[in-house]
């Protein structure tokens, strides 16, 4: 049993600093808790330290009983949670500046974070739920944290539906178990071959269940656009973020791991909801006026491409290093558009963004770069992310899946143009009062993430190579 503690250092350091926090913030005056926004940044800078020195020492190794797996997938995934968290960090400070509960804001956002890098390198059933749960429950607070009726009912619905898909992802857990006699994937990966088939396919399904609930994929999906509408856009940047790569590498993880030589025939059923994800997603984005909600149905549509890799989990190489880079695209872009939302706190439809170009070229720059990017336009890192997964998918016998995704990234373009159309309009632009800016911490942010992703467009060639490397079991 390898009980390395240094091997968990990034979410140690996470977790830490939530309890230092939580506890130094109950001394601070309630205006002055800047220095837990600190903390958090520093613990994140931590984690960020500690993956790049076990990248180079090459530590790659299971921890506590195979329960937690230290290898290429988990190191890239923590890269891009600890990066990203950082960039919600920056983009919040304005948000949450002199609030009476700014070090529980803190305190949550670490907390949940730590339990996305749990999902990443979870390598036990019970350690992936108690992982799920870690990153769920601090979610549910936050999407209230305005305690106003959209944030409370949006709240009620992410917790209700959580929940239930909980109870089901337990239930899958169980199920598996019955059928293999274990919960460690590398127990599974030999006993489950000769168990019934029936018991894995139901377990497995139940199991899935619950991250398609954190992606926010189909069915699981609805809490989505009510969530990201109804809680503060830093919020809302998060959960749209975050939790997709915390529940798409672990997937990707289950699935590879543990059904790799069951004759459960799991990846056409994947394929499917990748298929009905993407399509829906991008339908319900088409007549969306308010941009919340549009970015809402966009991240929707995007999971459905990243979850072609999870089909592809076991029928090419390609498909970790796809997923994984198209997560650390999408990651910085995606963050991108909700730090422009963020800086615009009045501009909430996409009429209020007429004549944005005039009175703030760069924050125009920068959402023609992201919405251009969630297309998949070179040179930035999605173009690359898609091209990849297409590949990986066309590799793996899906042929028809790549191709409906290509027609789907076409039409996509239609209702991010809507967006993209008003910033230029010379003619009755909105309200100066809509585009008023809220300080340098959300523009700093969303000036960044666009950098970034177009310096993982333009650097794909070697950054894909993080993703290579076989995962642990």
């Amino acid at each position: 049993m390898n009980e390395n503690l240094t091997a968990l250092l990034p979410e140690i350091a996470l977790l830490g600093a939530a309890v230092i926090g939580l506890l130094a913030g109950s001394w601070l005056p309630r205006h002055r808790q800047w220095p837990i926004a600190v903390l958090a940044g520093a613990a994140c800078i931590t984690g960020l330290a500690a993956t790049a020195h076990t990248m180079a020492t090459d530590r790659e190794q299971t921890v506590f009983s195979h329960a937690f797996a230290v290898d290429a997938a988990t190191d890239a995934g923590r890269l891009i949670v600890l990066g990203a968290l950082l960039l919600v960090i920056a983009m919040s400070v304005e948000t949450v500046r002199g609030h009476k509960r700014q070090t529980e804001y803190w305190v949550l956002l670490l907390m949940t974070g730590a339990g996305t890098l749990t999902l990443i390198g979870a390598n036990d059933l019970l350690m992936l739920f108690a992982a799920y749960l870690l990153a769920s429950v601090p979610a549910y607070a936050l999407a209230a944290f305005a305690k106003d009726a959209p944030g409370t009912e949006a709240a009620l619905k992410y917790y209700l539906m959580g929940a239930l898909l909980g109870v089901t992802m337990l239930a899958g857990t169980a199920l598996l178990y019955a059928a293999g006699h274990a919960t460690s994937y590398r127990e599974l990966h030999a006993t489950l071959p000769a168990a019934p088939y029936g018991l894995t396919a139901v377990g497995l399904v139940a199991v899935l269940a619950g991250l398609l609930f954190k992606a926010g994929a189909v069915p699981a999906h609805f809490w989505v656009p009510d969530v990201t509408q109804g809680a503060p856009t830093p919020v809302a940047a998060y959960v749209t973020t975050l939790p997709k790569i915390g529940g798409l590498i672990a997937g990707y993880r289950l699935l590879h791991q543990t059904l790799a030589d069951t004759n459960v025939n799991w990846p056409l059923p994947l394929a499917i909801i990748a298929a009905v994800t993407m399509t829906l997603g991008n339908l319900a984005a088409f007549f969306q006026t308010d941009v919340k909600r549009l970015l809402a149905y966009s991240t929707i549509s995007q999971v459905g491409y990243l979850l072609m890799a999870l089909a592809m989990a076991t029928r090419t190489d390609l498909a970790q290093k796809s997923l994984l880079f198209y997560l650390a695209a999408y990651a910085a872009t995606n963050l991108g558009a909700f730090a422009v939302v963020t800086e615009l706190p009045h501009a909430r439809t996409l009429q209020d963004y007429r004549g944005l170009a005039r009175r703030h070229p760069g924050l125009t720059a920068v959402l023609v770069v992201c919405l251009l990017g969630l297309v998949g336009t070179p040179p930035t890192g999605i173009f690359l992310g898609k091209l990849e997964i297409f590949t990986a998918t066309i590799d793996g016998g899906y042929t028809w899946l790549a191709a409906l995704a290509v027609a789907n990234t076409i039409a996509s373009l239609f209702y991010y143009l809507r967006w993209l159309t008003p910033l230029f309009a010379s003619a009755e632009p909105a309200p100066a009062e809509a585009h008023t800016v809220l300080g340098q911490w959300a523009a700093g942010t969303a000036y960044t993430a666009a950098a970034l992703s177009l310096i993982l467009g333009l650097t794909g060639g070697v950054v894909l190579l993080m993703g290579d490397g076989a995962l642990l079991s």
